[in-house]
């Protein structure tokens, strides 16, 4: 990107954030990389993400477009045709969400026309709406698009977001995976590296070990990564994880890609103010395995992320030697908490 152009995505940037702020406003903050303000409205908890994008080209002022965007619905007929399911990191917090794959959870949104807000349960109280029927409504607003045509034999369909498109949350709509049979040529696959990219081949595909690595590449430099794993459609055609035994020619790749998100999930985890949590690491190589490790330097109580192995001190220990030993505590991802090295 050239040097102009950087300099007014920043000057608007910067209208954007002292509008918000004589709003009332006071944390708005510019992040360059994906050209979108974050900021927390009156009465919320979580973060309203703003994409800077559509205001390149708008007419509007300034001051009408953020007095308009900081109207959240009051009333649940109005927000209830708003709603969508949106997949995203496991992290607790206000937000309301529940979980549906390893180290991911099902989150709704409002979705307005330059902004998307997390419904938080405070909010869905004032509704006066449950938790299931909030779901219920983001996921049917959702109506699940349809391919047309069918392969001659095993390719990749690629959906890339247009801002309203919502491909990643589509893994949330029972059986919709398994509706792409055809348009793939073979039982469906999915890739959901960062939040606007879907991938999809079918499970015999030449073409599937080549997406795994192409996941975990866009996973790793993408500003809003997802998953770097595989997913299928279980038996009651929910989204279940793609699963390799021993033996499978993608076993190890298909473990690499589940720590790689296990890895990253815990190390955005916030810092619990009264324990020290141990940090996760990967280890290992396609010939030897993959595994995930906790380190645990000091022998005092500490917070441990669930791992192939801890290493304590000068001592490396599967997690099976110490499971007996540790008690669960809340946090999401899962920590258990562990008072001193086994004897």
């Amino acid at each position: 990107m050239g040097l102009l152009r950087r300099i007014a995505r920043a000057r608007l940037a910067g209208k954007v954030i002292r509008r918000l702020r004589r709003a009332g406003i006071p944390d708005a903050r510019y992040h360059s990389r994906p050209f979108e303000i974050r900021f927390t409205a009156p009465g919320d908890s979580e973060p309203t993400i703003l994409p800077l994008a559509p205001l390149l080209s708008r007419t509007k002022s300034l001051d009408d477009f953020i007095a308009g965007l900081l109207r959240v619905p009051a009333s649940w007929e109005e927000a209830a045709p708003l709603l969508r399911p949106v997949l995203r990191g496991a992290a607790p917090g206000a937000p309301l969400h529940r979980p549906v794959l390893p180290f991911l959870s099902e989150f709704v949104v409002v979705d307005q026309p330059d902004t998307m807000t997390y419904v938080t349960r405070a909010q869905a109280a004032a509704w006066k709406t449950g938790s299931d029927q909030v779901f219920a409504t983001a996921q049917a607003n959702l109506t699940g698009a349809v391919l047309h045509g069918v392969a001659n034999g095993p390719v990749v369909v690629r959906f890339v977001d247009d801002g309203n498109s919502y491909w990643t949350s589509h893994l949330l709509l029972a059986g919709w995976l398994t509706r792409l049979t055809d348009q793939v040529g073979g039982t469906p696959v999915a890739f959901a590296p960062e939040r606007g990219t879907l991938l999809v081949t079918a499970d015999d595909s030449r073409h599937l070990a080549a997406l795994f690595a192409e996941a975990e590449s866009v996973f790793a430099t993408s500003p809003h990564p997802l998953t770097p794993m595989a997913y299928r459609s279980g038996p009651d055609g929910c989204t279940v994880p793609y699963q390799a035994p021993p033996g499978h020619p993608l076993h190890q790749t298909v473990r690499r890609a589940e720590r790689l998100l296990a890895v990253h999930e815990y190390s955005q985890q916030p810092p619990d103010p009264a324990l020290p949590s141990a940090p996760l690491h990967l280890l290992g190589s396609p010939t030897e395995g993959w595994r995930t490790r906790a380190l645990w330097p000091d022998d005092t109580p500490t917070l441990l992320p669930e791992a192939d192995e801890v290493q304590a001190g000068d001592r490396v220990l599967p997690w099976s030697a110490l499971a007996a030993h540790l008690t669960a505590t809340p946090h999401t991802p899962a920590r258990w908490l562990a008072h001193s090295w086994p004897t």
